[in-house]
């Protein structure tokens, strides 16, 4: 199976991102006629060998012909999404490129719509804008589906700090539009005093990327860097690897970020804790366990841990704030591995019941009963959950 992963410990852009894919093998001419398909000129696209604190790479810079592209119809507004999308499907472009950039475009200009409060086909890009960003996208599409990866992961984001200049204004890094396109995502700040990620790399990450992780499963065989604009203390560069996972494990795994949400409780009433793990169940929670510890002035206490995803930790925390007499909790950032399972029903003299098996490296391990099934059959039938569990075929 294979991996590509990029990891943005100094951000991404839209040109640090074509020079990290060329810099991974990509065929400069292969990108060059891809890019013709499209019924737009008025650029240029210039690629150089680069460095940036003794790390070299490729810089991919987009030279911009700003009388063509007046010339050409952008005007004072530029283009809308309506009319990207309508150049996108009618261009010659190959249909997975062609799906691939239409799910970029759509990140970027639903975060712009959200933002200026405009419906989404009515987003303008403004005229200079625009053809960078088509053709950093349509780019990143091309360079996507020439590599064919079977997953795309990343490491957290680093978006940099400081202030950076808008169409609309001066803002605090990260420019409104990167903030909402990068919501749900992992991010890092303050590497350095300005933007390291911009809309468009935001926007790349957002629809391409099934995880976001730092831990490395696989075994990297190519190394790419895309060079910035900037050369400063930290290099303003993307790395990108590419490598292999055995496919019989890969195919087996689940792999996922999640969130570990814990407290340490030492006066509650023990019979609240049925009702406090039914509504973390409730609000997302994935599971929820008790473990006993002994804490100052060797009081006995319970430490409830939490894992959830990402997107249910607020609701996770207000839960236990609210439903317990805790005054804090502590989150970590985790990865979850599942082994891939298969559900199928199974006859019994008491009834059907579901049979939940795990198959790991293409054979199947292991298979154990769905305990509801057993103990409503049981309930039904007036015999104990052992009796249930006696009269189960366990085929393997």
């Amino acid at each position: 199976m294979k991996i590509l992963y990029y990891d943005c410990f100094s951000g991404i852009s839209g040109d640090m991102h074509l020079g990290a894919m060329l810099d991974l093998g990509v065929e400069p001419e292969y990108l060059l006629s891809g890019l013709k398909k499209l019924d737009m000129d008025g650029y240029e696209i210039a690629i150089n060998r680069d460095m940036r604190r003794g790390i070299t790479g490729t810089r991919a810079d987009v030279v911009l012909h700003s009388h063509e592209i007046r010339q050409a119809g952008g005007g004072v507004h530029g283009r809308s999404y309506r009319d990207i999308v309508a150049m996108l499907e009618k261009s010659g472009l190959p249909e997975g490129a062609k799906k691939v950039a239409l799910a970029i475009f759509a990140k970027l200009a639903e975060a712009e719509a959200k933002v200026h409060s405009h419906a989404i086909d009515d987003v303008h890009f403004h005229e200079v804008g625009a053809v960078d960003s088509i053709v950093d996208i349509v780019g990143a599409a091309l360079c996507l589906a020439h590599l064919k990866p079977d997953r795309i992961l990343c490491s957290p984001v680093q978006i940099g700090g400081g202030i950076v200049k808008c169409e609309h204004g001066t803002f605090p890094v990260p420019a409104p539009a990167t903030a909402e396109i990068l919501r749900g995502i992992p991010v890092r700040m303050g590497l350095v005093p300005f933007e390291t990620t911009t809309p468009t790399g935001a926007a790349i990450l957002a629809a391409c990327v099934e995880s976001f992780t730092d831990r490395i499963g696989f075994t990297p065989e190519k190394i790419g860097y895309g060079i910035g604009r900037r050369d400063t203390e930290v290099p303003n560069v993307l790395r990108v690897y590419l490598g292999e996972m055995e496919a019989e494990i890969a195919e087996d795994l689940e792999i996922f970020d999640a969130m570990l949400v814990e407290c340490n409780i030492d006066d509650m009433n023990p019979e609240l804790y049925d009702g406090v793990m039914a509504a973390l169940f409730s609000r997302g929670a994935l599971d929820v366990f008790l473990t006993p510890i002994v804490m100052k002035k060797s009081r006995p206490a319970v430490t409830i841990s939490v894992i959830c995803p990402g997107e249910k930790r607020r609701a996770i925390e207000e839960t236990l704030f609210l439903q317990t007499t805790t005054f804090g909790v502590r989150t970590h950032r985790i990865e979850k591995t599942m082994l891939c399972r298969e559900f199928a029903k199974v006859a019994t003299r008491f009834g059907e019941i579901t049979m939940k098996s795990a198959c790991y490296r293409g054979r199947k391990i292991k298979s154990k009963p769905e305990y509801e099934d057993c103990k409503r059959l049981a309930e039904e039938n007036g015999v104990s959950l052992a009796e249930i569990y006696a009269a189960i075929p366990y085929v393997s």
